[in-house]
């Protein structure tokens, strides 16, 4: 066997091998670990497949380990998998496919190891080892995916567009290996992709989300998306994102395309942070701005309130891309709303009062909004680059030293709901929210200590000019 693998990994093929041969089944170790090892990529999990009952050769394998594994099979599909120290390893027998217009399904029969590979959907994970004892080792490469992984070359085995049409998804598939192993798309395997753009449709949503946060995950994300918008898939799984491209000039004033600038910032915030949803906070952090664009006379382009407006879509796209509408979403929105304010307390006049607003309104996500500030800073000037990365710095200090000073991070004001109810009799009621949001902000602004005392004689000062009184 050419592939580096362990002698762990060794001895597992082996007895998988043996237990193919006394069932007399050719046997075959393929796909996605053949391709990892071969380019030194870590690798969780194997596929094995055989001409003959995937089930049965899992469960003959299974008896060869001590705890004996779990066999967990699905009749419907032929298809076992058992876990061998966190191992997990799949079995299926050898199919021959043929797929209906409306669907991404196939229809299924048994066929030979040649019938599986023509079924595969890239060169480079049609690689297979024979495991069986006459030819253990032996790579089985009939479209030269070996050589496509010296090239880093990814293209079909078969006709691109009757791959594409068969199975629409894998053209999120081509994609996300491009922008994750930092390989090029042959040019008709990529043209095939926006020819056969439009039948993504027949695809769920959650299955195309979840190829995209694999492209959000790897390590340039830039490469997936530019992939992305140049195939024109993106116009259709997220035209959001797609409306931030080009660039508008009046009067010789122009505005940069927010679409490239969106990919650097989210280049910039991956290179500090593996952090799914913070990478999501790049993506949409000027979502807003196509429905904020304005041209003004004598100024140029303005894209007041793009904040607010980007970070009311976040649920939109969130519910549309089927992506988790909990705190995740939240945190998201978060991020966007307050990706400005940041760079305007860089400014030497700025108030503590809106350091610790900021404080209190970024709480534990502090951290996670500087990076995405500074990641946001993507102008071609390096002095002026160097000079809001300083005053970043400098926003940083300013903020420990308030927050060592007034605690306003993940503060909650001394006086709630609950006791301005219990004072003024009053049920739940505007007159509560009024006072309890009046007292919060007379804190934050300074113009009250930070403790219980203080805050109750504020509280009954506010309570009296609405005309409620102590029963």
């Amino acid at each position: 066997m050419d592939i580096q693998c362990s002698d762990w990994e060794l001895d597992l093929f082996k007895k998988i091998g043996a237990a193919a041969d006394k069932l007399q089944m050719p046997c075959f170790l393929i796909g996605g670990f053949v391709r990892d090892k071969l380019i030194n990529r870590a690798t969780k999990d194997a596929d094995i497949v055989c001409v003959g009952d995937g089930i049965r050769l899992a469960q003959e394998v299974a008896q060869l380990f001590q705890p004996k594994p779990n066999v967990h099979f699905f009749k419907t599909f032929g298809t076992a998998q058992i876990k061998v120290n966190d191992f997990d390893i799949e079995f299926v027998g050898a199919r021959k496919e043929s797929y209906q217009e409306s669907s991404r399904k196939p229809m299924v029969e048994n066929g030979t190891i040649e019938d599986d590979q023509n079924r595969r959907d890239f060169t480079i994970n049609a690689l297979a080892i024979g495991l069986n004892e006459t030819n253990f080792g032996t790579l089985v490469d009939p479209f030269d995916g070996l050589l496509d992984l010296e090239n880093k070359i990814i293209r079909t085995p078969l006709n691109p567009d009757i791959t594409f049409s068969d199975d629409p998804l894998r053209m999120m598939r081509c994609i996300r290996f491009a922008s994750q192993l930092g390989f090029y798309i042959e040019e008709q395997t990529f043209l095939a992709i926006e020819r056969n753009k439009d039948r993504i449709a027949i695809v769920s949503q959650e299955r195309i989300t979840d190829e995209l946060n694999k492209i959000i995950a790897s390590p340039k994300p830039s490469v997936g998306f530019d992939l992305l918008f140049k195939s024109k898939l993106l116009s259709v799984i997220f035209p959001s994102m797609q409306a931030l491209s080009g660039a508008e000039y009046v009067d010789g004033l122009g505005h940069k395309d927010n679409f490239y600038h969106t990919l650097e910032v989210l280049d910039n915030t991956a290179k500090q942070s593996t952090n799914l949803w913070l990478r999501w906070a790049a993506i949409l952090h000027d979502i807003g701005k196509p429905a904020t664009k304005r041209f003004e006379e004598g100024h140029g382009w303005t894209f007041h309130g793009h904040e607010v407006v980007g970070m009311r879509m976040v649920s939109k796209i969130f519910k549309q891309l089927k992506l988790p509408l909990n705190e995740h979403m939240k945190y998201v929105e978060k991020l966007v709303l307050l990706h400005l304010r940041p760079i305007s307390l860089s400014k030497d006049e700025i108030t503590d009062a809106a350091m610790r607003r900021l404080l209190f309104d970024a709480s534990d996500d502090l951290e996670d909004l500087m990076i995405l500030c500074k990641s946001d800073i993507t102008s071609k000037n390096q002095a002026k680059v160097k000079r809001f990365l300083a005053n970043f710095d400098l926003v940083l200090e300013r903020l420990k030293i308030v927050e060592e000073k007034d605690k306003i991070r993940n503060w909650k004001p001394p006086i709630d709901g609950a006791i301005i109810m219990q004072t003024f009799q009053l049920g739940p009621s505007k007159e509560v929210g009024v006072i309890k949001t009046a007292v919060r902000e007379a804190i934050l602004d300074g113009l009250i200590k930070n403790n219980y005392d203080a805050a109750f004689e504020y509280m009954l000062q506010q309570a009296a000019q609405l005309g409620l009184k102590k029963p």
